[in-house]
């Protein structure tokens, strides 16, 4: 019977590798490649424009702010970012600005975050327009504070920064796509050296006989350098 186990040591894994380097080193460069196509040429670049805007609960202006105004300003923060992505809103903005876009493409767009623990709201447009984007978030803004009054009888959100056009795309983000495709890919092809070693039952040296017959070695032919014709 023969026997199926036995050890590999480093020294192996190091030969095995490097016999099959070719192998290795044409996925991973093959990965890299398609990567930086993909990454470079076929990915749409997508830009993101954002505002801020900070909800002020305060009834008397001229009055000193308490702790209880804070906490009920960082509450309505919550409530103004589901107003934000209502269809009351982007359906006017939609209008506004002619889009050729739904309520709910357009709310795909956007995404509204409260920064940190405080009574500001971020609004970001992703957009691969960067201009589309910068007036989308600006008006979005602007709606939206004209909005609130009617709806809420309240008037306490301003604008802390307005959006501007952005310079660079946040995505894709090409050096670790590439990056990433590098690591998959170097470790798919030593992940095939292994199987292909694996499925391999060739006796390829002295050691091998012995190791998957146990049958000890009683010789060997060396290696010959056959000449033509002799």
């Amino acid at each position: 019977m023969e026997n199926t186990e036995y050890e590999i040591d480093l020294k192996e894994i190091f030969h095995m590798l490097q016999k099959r380097w070719v192998l290795i080193t044409g996925i991973t460069v093959s990965a890299l490649i398609i990567s930086a196509i993909v990454s470079f040429f076929i990915l749409t670049p997508i830009y993101e424009a954002s505002t801020t805007m900070i909800v002020n609960y305060k009834q008397n202006q001229e009055s000193v702010m308490t702790y209880n105004d804070l906490q009920t300003s960082q509450k309505l923060v919550a409530t103004y970012t589901e107003i934000i992505k209502s269809e009351r809103i982007l359906d006017e903005v939609i209008n506004k600005l002619n889009l050729e876009l739904s309520s709910k493409e357009l709310i795909n767009k956007i995404s509204v975050s409260q920064v940190g623990q405080t009574e500001i709201l971020k609004l970001t447009v992703k957009d691969a327009d960067a201009e589309l984007a910068t007036l989308i978030a600006n008006t979005i803004s602007k709606v939206f504070q004209e909005d609130i009054g009617q709806m809420m009888e309240v008037d306490n959100v301003s604008t802390v920064d307005i959006a501007k056009v952005p310079q660079d795309p946040t995505s894709p983000n090409k050096m670790m796509n590439i990056a990433i495709a590098g690591v998959l890919g170097l470790v798919i092809s030593v992940g095939l050296v292994f199987v292909l070693e694996f499925l391999d039952r060739t006796y390829k040296t002295p050691t091998d006989v012995e190791r998957h017959l146990g049958l000890p070695l009683i010789g060997a032919i060396p290696d010959m350098l056959l000449e033509q014709g002799k």
